[in-house]
This record gives C-alpha cells, structure tokens and sequence, in this order.
C-alpha cells in the first residue's frame, strides 16, 4: 500500500513536471530517453526506491561533461 502511494507520488511529480515545467525551458537531456521518461519507466518497473535511485544516477550524469546516446533503464 504505502509503495503504490510513494509510486503514485513520484509518478505524479514526474508528470507535472514533464507538462508544466519542461515546456518552458529549451531541450537539454544528452539521453534518449529523457531522463523524465528514463525516471518514469524506472519507477515504474522497479518501485519508488531503487528506481528512485536509477533516476538519480541518471540525472547526475546528464551535464555537458557527462556521456550521451541510447541509455535505457536496465
């Protein structure tokens, strides 16, 4: 109960942020898929802790240093 509660939440942070925030400032994921779908699909496959923790990683590495291309939720 309480994990579907914290994957609803997440999920939801993620949705508002992928159509009220990310319009508004210009592309800028080196990933495909973007680190928002990247975070969804790892929530959603793995629960809110350790694909809490994927989206994360994910997220630190996406910076003009970091790497680029394909990198799909293992």
């Amino acid at each position: 109960m309480v994990r579907s509660l914290a994957r609803s939440f997440f999920l939801a942070l993620i949705w508002l942020y992928r159509h009220l925030v990310s319009p508004l400032t210009p592309p800028s994921c080196r990933y495909t898929p973007t680190c928002s779908a990247y975070a969804a699909e790892a929530i959603t496959k793995y629960g809110p802790w350790r694909g809490g923790r994927l989206a994360l990683r994910r997220i630190g590495r996406c910076h003009p240093w970091g790497g680029h291309g394909y990198d799909p939720v293992p």
